[in-house]
């Protein structure tokens, strides 16, 4: 058993040494992909491992671990919930005041973090399309998980910096020079790799862990993508689905509970053991808390104005807000643990049950059912202790409804995975927020794509405004 594991760690690590960067990846001699696809697709348990791999590195790099460079980080700087600790830190600052520039190093980690994760799951398809030695019930499994994984990563990738590379294989001299494609073909692609997953990964966790990326996790992400595409719905319809599943996932009553390994609500999480560290807290716990005494070391704090928008009776106020005296500062405290080597308890949210009631909520009122988009929101708020819309706005009008999810959303998803400024972006209320900066443009709602990636990529061209 132990030979086994050793075996199986050492071809984690050979998987994943193949992609330890985009730039060293596209800069290297032709790797002997035929001898690392023999070794690695020999067999399930190894084909497995290749897997392991890449819920290791989405765990570790940049783009999802939650860390300082993480979509989560990044994304809620640009928005109206994050804000830097020190007017100093430029790159962050850079974000918050939406004046990002080509050369900023964490929108080159971002970027190039995520595109390590696509060439895996490419490597990984490949690597499945050839072998003879998988058997078909893992092949299926492996197909869904991996064509998840990309379609997650282009989903950010698009809302992020617009159209980009469709890097679809491991031929580094195309992808080397591949021009962007359009939103409407990243789209596509994610669309087709969700349909792909959903018709392949499995419906239970076979491992009891909610790291796991099950069908549900496929719903929950497409239901999403629709949400974005405005197919009001299919919104409905893929959010309905994983809703149904009460036997599985809950509203958890107690706000404490909600980010704790396996709980209830998670869809799919991620686990700070596939960091490959002896640290055992999340990188959300260790960027987000800040230190008692050695202050110096946290730079992300709560923007003042955001808790303005909070009512006092809001359970959340006093379960997902820490409050550092010394510098008086708020901070995003879903997150109990800062630094531990102790027992794992919680793990990083990537899907969770209470946005999948939101996307239902705002699909809803989209199609004038708005006595259905209040009972979805009415979830919510109960659980955070405030009175219902149905009760106390029964004969709510559907802009104004419209607004209180698009609130509603700020307050619950705040902190995770850039939720807020994704949100300001597709309904047109990023202008209404930030207009009043004085060196706003509207072009600043994609990021720039990194100079260092159009400096080898000729066809690589700029956004608009960089």
């Amino acid at each position: 058993m132990k030979t086994s594991k050793t075996k199986n760690i050492i071809l984690v690590l050979l998987f994943c040494s193949l992609f330890t960067s985009c730039e060293d990846f596209l800069e290297t001699e032709v790797p002997d992909y035929k001898m690392i696809s023999e070794t690695v697709f020999n067999s399930d348990e190894t084909a497995s491992s290749a897997m392991i791999g890449i819920y290791n590195q989405l765990s570790s790099v940049p783009f999802s671990s939650g860390g300082p460079a993480s979509v989560t980080v990044l994304a809620g700087l640009s928005a109206d919930d994050l804000a830097p600790i020190r007017t100093l830190n430029r790159p962050y600052l850079e974000f918050e005041q939406h004046e990002i520039t080509p050369d900023n190093f964490r929108n080159l980690s971002l970027w190039s973090s995520a595109y390590n994760i696509i060439y895996m799951t490419n490597s990984l398809l490949e690597g499945l399309s050839t072998s003879e030695n998988i058997s078909e019930m893992l092949q299926s499994k492996l197909l869904g998980e991996a064509s998840f994984v990309r379609a997650f990563t282009y989903f950010y990738l698009v809302n992020l910096y617009g159209g980009v590379p469709l890097i679809l294989s491991t031929d580094y001299r195309s992808n080397s020079l591949a021009a962007r494609s359009t939103e409407a073909e990243v789209y596509q692609q994610i669309l087709d790799d969700l349909g792909t997953a959903l018709t392949t990964l499995d419906e239970s966790y076979s491992s009891g862990e909610r790291t796991e990326i099950t069908r549900y996790a496929g719903l929950a992400l497409m239901a999403r993508v629709q949400l974005y595409l405005e197919n009001w719905a299919a919104a409905e319809d893929y959010s309905s689905q994983v809703i149904s599943q009460n036997s599985t996932y809950d509203i958890l009553e107690d706000l404490d509970k909600v980010f704790l390994k396996n709980s209830r609500e998670a869809i799919w999480q991620l686990s700070p053991g596939g960091t490959g560290s002896s640290l055992t807290n999340t990188q959300e716990g260790a960027t987000f808390i800040i230190h008692p005494f050695i202050t110096f070391l946290s730079h992300i704090k709560l923007n003042d104005s955001f808790l303005s928008s909070f009512q006092v009776e809001d359970h959340r106020l006093a379960k997902w807000f820490g409050f550092h005296q010394g510098i008086e500062s708020y901070y995003p405290y879903k997150y109990k643990i800062q630094n531990s080597t102790e027992e794992i308890t919680e793990y990083s949210m990537v899907l969770r049950l209470s946005e999948q009631y939101l996307i239902r909520a705002e699909a809803r009122v989209m199609q004038d059912d708005l006595s259905g988009a209040i009972a979805d929101v009415d979830i919510i708020r109960t659980r955070s202790g405030l009175e219902p819309l149905a009760a106390t706005h029964p004969s709510i009008d559907k802009e104004e409804l419209l607004k209180m999810i698009i609130e509603e959303r700020k307050k619950e998803l705040f902190s995770e995975w850039g939720h807020r400024w994704l949100d300001l972006k597709r309904t047109g209320l990023v202008s209404e927020v930030f207009g009043s900066e004085p060196l706003w443009e509207e072009t600043d709602v994609l990021y720039p794509i990194p100079e260092a990636e159009r400096m080898k990529n000729p066809n690589l061209n700029q956004n608009d405004g960089y």
